[in-house]
This record gives C-alpha cells, structure tokens and sequence, in this order.
C-alpha cells in the first residue's frame, strides 16, 4: 500500500512539473506584452516607447522555432451601438534584449510583424517596422549583428546576420513600430537562425565573424 501511495504521488508530481507554465503579461506604453503562444519566457517590460523613453523588453527564447510575442491593449470607445477602436497610433521606439536560452548558436534573427497571425502583414495594413520613416532613416540596429536586411513584401520583416549568440548569451535590437490604423492585437514573430549540422561553410562563417570580433 505504501509503495502504491509512494508512485501515485511520484506521477501526481511529474504531472504537475510538466504542465506549462502561466503565461507572463506586463504593461508598458499603454499596451500589454504577453508570451502567451510560448517558445520563450517573458523576464520584463518597461518604458513609455518614446525615443528618449523606449520600450525594453526582457526575454529569453527557450526552444527551436520560433517564438511568438503578443502585443495587445488597444482602447475600445463605444460608437452608437456598436463599439470601435480609439482613434491613435502605435508609435514605439522598442530595445528587445533576447537571452539565447537553448543550446545552439544563433547565427542570425528573423523579426516579422503580424496583424493576424500567421498571415503576412502587407503594406495596406499600416503596421510596419517604421515604414514611414517617422523615427529614424535606420530603424534597426543589433549589437551582435552587424548587418540587415529587409525582405520584400507581402512581408513585413527584418533580418539581422553577420554576428552569432552563444548559448547562454544574450543579444539587443533597436527597433521601432509603427501603426497608423492600429489593430486591437498585433504579433511580433522571432525566429533565431542555428548552425545546421553538416555544414561546414556555416562554421566557418561564425569561426571568422568571431576571430574579427577578438580583433
């Protein structure tokens, strides 16, 4: 009987270490920050998202694939009957500092804006990376990447190379967000870029990009 008691509450403890953790949400700049799709762990968020007050977020990507970060808060004003969006602006200088939380070396980052998720965000739908210009003529910058790379519509996304993130590391992006038709809910994708094993051009690009940065 006891050795029955014993199991049962092994299995009722490795049930409960196994259920995925709640997510994390913080309120910054009048919006709220979730990690609610997971694949990464929201640490903190803070600021107003003024160039002189940017939003930092804190997070560390905890898996491979990407990781998907909510942004949602926008205020509901009634219309007659039937209710709408407020009328403003997502204007946001943003710093994102990732801590590479798994055990491969990122050789790149991919950042894409969705305004339904898993869908492409096209130029009409207003939201972009500073597609207009308001902040700055560079919206991006990376102190692990040195260089970067719009891709071509129907996306909206960047991606940062020509650097890496060791296990353990953590890696900073300037950027900004703009959106003049701002939608209830907006989706920051973040796809880290891995070494593939067997391929030996990859690790001799990150052994270069390395032995320049000991320079």
């Amino acid at each position: 009987m006891r050795g029955t008691l014993i199991a049962a509450l092994l299995c009722l403890g490795l049930a409960v270490s196994a259920w995925p953790a709640p997510a994390e949400e913080f309120s910054a700049g009048g919006l709220r920050f979730s990690d609610e799709l997971g694949g990464f762990r929201l640490i903190s968020v803070t600021g107003s998202g003024t160039a002189s007050d940017p939003i930092v977020v804190v997070e560390e990507i905890t898996q491979v694939g990407p990781a998907v970060l909510t942004v949602s808060g926008q205020q509901m004003i009634a219309m007659g009957d039937a209710p709408a969006r407020k009328a403003s602006f997502v204007n946001l200088a943003v710093i994102k500092v990732v801590i590479n939380g798994t055990y491969r070396v990122w050789t790149g980052f991919d950042l894409e804006l969705q305004e339904v998720l898993k869908k492409p965000s096209p130029y009409e739908d207003g939201l972009s990376f500073d597609q207009l210009g308001s902040f700055s003529d560079e919206p991006f910058a990376s102190d692990s990447f040195s260089l970067t790379r719009r891709l071509p519509e129907p996306y909206d996304r960047v991606r940062f190379y020509d650097g890496s993130v060791d296990p353990g590391a953590a890696v900073r992006f300037n950027l900004f967000i703009t959106d003049p038709t701002p939608a209830l809910r907006f989706y920051l994708v973040q796809e880290p870029h891995l070494i593939i094993a067997g391929d030996p051009d990859a690790a001799i690009r990150l052994a270069a990009t390395r032995a320049e940065a000991s320079r």
